[in-house]
């Protein structure tokens, strides 16, 4: 094992040193040829993402595993996005001059060698593949054994792809071990190789990431985010983003695990959202206020359920006294990753939006719009809960760094 992956590493490391060599054009070439193999092999892909569904024995992992038509129509849809974008390599950030005529310049470059570590979602493997290349960056992947045929013969297809266009195939590198092992190989002896590690899963996993890992960390530990009803909230538009929130998918990370709800409005906007929330299927843990509304008959809620990231059906609800006091929860219960306000009192909005921590702020919308291609970044390798860059969804532009640039006329310093 030790010696395998240590050799991804260096072919990691020279294959970064060539890509370096190709322009925009070239890149985008790469993108657009994987973009054809997918839909050229698609039967393919499916019958190996089939074996990975026979094997499956976690049903809560159905919905992240599986691959069909329509899936795969849209991870083209987002390859197209990403060779949409302008080159985000060798854009001057920012340039000055000096008093002793020194120019200084800001550059854009890509950041190296990305590992990422992910479950259960083939299509990770996509979206990373073509954001590195054409951010100039190269991957190594370590994708769950749970979606372990699906991860392989996507992989190969962009290996494939790289070959098409006379580029070193170990641009991108899937590691075919399944031990878990080789994640703690990753994140401890490796530093040589790998620049950034990017954690995509669950709690567990991303936990073990930050705590372990000796390379630079970009993601998010938990994902509980919050929706606040303001007493000026429009009803309607409050139940279509709490509904929205929770239960359009439930499973992902921008969804809605905590519903609060201004005490001024709790007749008028929490009965009928509860309501329909109930009617869909959702599990309501409420706290003594929402459960006195509804007879008795709601799950009380503990102090753990406020810090609780469900990934189901399921929500804790919560009556504040204003917007104040939703901030003061948030601030002590939340993650930093996304939390919305639905009031149409700019003067409200505007202190939630300033006085929270998180990565993503939003008025008047959902929380499911946690997303790169949402964000029009065409796809993201991850979402950052980092309180340094990058932060959010982390697309094309966020997958570089920066170097300064000095231009003199023999200049010296005195």
């Amino acid at each position: 094992m030790i010696k395998y992956l240590k050799k991804i590493g260096i072919n990691a490391r020279t294959a970064f040193k060539s890509l370096n060599n190709y322009n925009l054009k070239k890149r985008n070439k790469i993108i657009n040829t994987y973009n054809k193999e997918l839909g050229k092999n698609l039967k393919k892909i499916l019958n190996e993402n089939n074996k990975d569904l026979k094997i499956c024995k976690r049903n809560d992992l159905v919905d992240r595993l599986i691959l069909d038509k329509n899936k795969i129509e849209n991870i083209r849809h987002s390859l197209n996005e990403i060779n949409k974008f302008k080159d985000p390599l060798g854009k001057v950030i920012s340039n000055w001059k000096r008093p002793n005529g020194l120019r200084i310049k800001q550059i854009s470059v890509p950041i190296g060698v990305m590992g990422v570590i992910y479950e259960s979602r083939p299509d990770v493997t996509c979206n990373v593949s073509a954001l590195c290349i054409k951010s100039g960056n190269v991957a190594i992947l370590k994708g769950g054994s749970e979606a372990y045929f699906s991860n392989k013969i996507l992989s190969n297809l962009f290996k494939v792809s790289l070959k098409k266009n006379n580029t070193d195939p170990n641009c991108i590198q899937f590691i075919n071990l399944r031990s878990r092992k080789v994640v703690d190989y990753l994140l401890s002896e490796m530093s040589d190789y790998i620049d950034v590690i990017v954690p995509r899963g669950g709690k567990g996993l991303v936990g073990k990431v930050k705590k372990f890992s000796k390379v630079n960390v970009i993601g998010h530990l938990e994902g509980n985010c919050h929706v606040y009803v303001d007493k000026d909230a429009n009803l309607n538009m409050a139940k279509k983003i709490v509904v929205n929130s929770k239960m359009r998918r439930t499973s992902i990370c921008g969804a809605a695990e905590t519903l609060l709800i201004d005490k001024k409005c709790l007749k008028s906007h929490a009965i009928p959202i509860i309501e329909e929330l109930i009617f869909l299927g959702c599990e309501i843990i409420a706290d003594n206020k929402i459960n006195k509304l509804f007879g008795g008959k709601l799950k009380l809620a503990k102090e753990s359920d406020w810090k609780t990231e469900y990934l189901n059906p399921k929500i804790a609800v919560k009556v504040v006294d204003g917007v104040n006091e939703a901030i003061e929860h948030i601030l002590r219960y939340g993650t930093m990753h996304t939390d919305s306000i639905v009031t149409n009192n700019k003067k409200t909005a505007s202190l939630f939006l300033n006085r929270i921590n998180s990565a993503i702020a939003v008025h008047n919308a959902s929380t499911q719009f946690a997303d790169g291609g949402e964000f029009g970044f065409g796809g993201e390798i991850g979402i950052s809960t980092n309180k340094l860059p990058p932060r959010g969804p982390v697309g094309i532009n966020q997958l570089t760094s920066y170097k300064y640039i000095l231009e003199g006329k023999g200049s010296i310093r005195s």
